[in-house]
């Protein structure tokens, strides 16, 4: 059995990581998306928010299952049992770090390969920090995330507005 892990935090989940997943999914028995539970950082959504949201927008994809972690990511993916990382690529300044990631998680693990994705043209900008910026200050992210998540985004960012006045 082929299997993946796309690992990340998902702060919200995008269009484009949607994109990610949907392609890389289409070429492995069983992706698993794996949702970063960092310690280090302070989430807009808590983890088990990102895993619904995602369960919710990958429903449609029988072949994917949706599951939190901490640690490294090499780790999680030597647990699930599966051969290989998918990262996504939105610019060529991605790539360098992926790539230091990928060499350093095969050096960790030699059995973990990684698969890049080039994003879609049309999500190649966004990113999660993004949607969160716009909806600060009000901004349309409907074009950003999948319809599920709008309203999520909008509440959560008014509701930490009201806790920050």
């Amino acid at each position: 059995m082929k299997r993946a892990v796309y690992p990340g935090s998902f702060d919200p989940v995008t269009k484009g990581h949607l994109d990610i997943i949907e392609r890389a999914a289409a070429l492995v028995d069983e992706l698993i998306v794996g949702v970063l539970n960092n310690n280090k950082k302070t989430p807009l959504f808590s983890v088990e928010e990102r895993v619904k949201m995602l369960e919710d927008v990958t429903g449609h994809i029988p072949n994917v299952r949706i599951e939190a972690f901490s640690g490294l990511s090499v780790e999680f993916v030597r647990q699930c049992g599966a051969q290989f990382i998918v990262r996504g690529l939105r610019a060529v300044t991605d790539f360098e770090y992926e790539l230091q990631m990928a060499q350093t998680n095969r050096s960790i693990d030699r059995g973990v390969d990684t698969l890049f994705f080039t994003t879609e043209l049309n999500y190649a900008y966004i990113s999660s920090t993004i949607v969160k910026e716009v909806a600060f200050y009000g901004g349309d992210i409907s074009g950003f995330v999948p319809p599920q998540v709008v309203d999520c985004v909008y509440n959560r960012i008014q509701a930490k507005k009201r806790e920050n006045n």
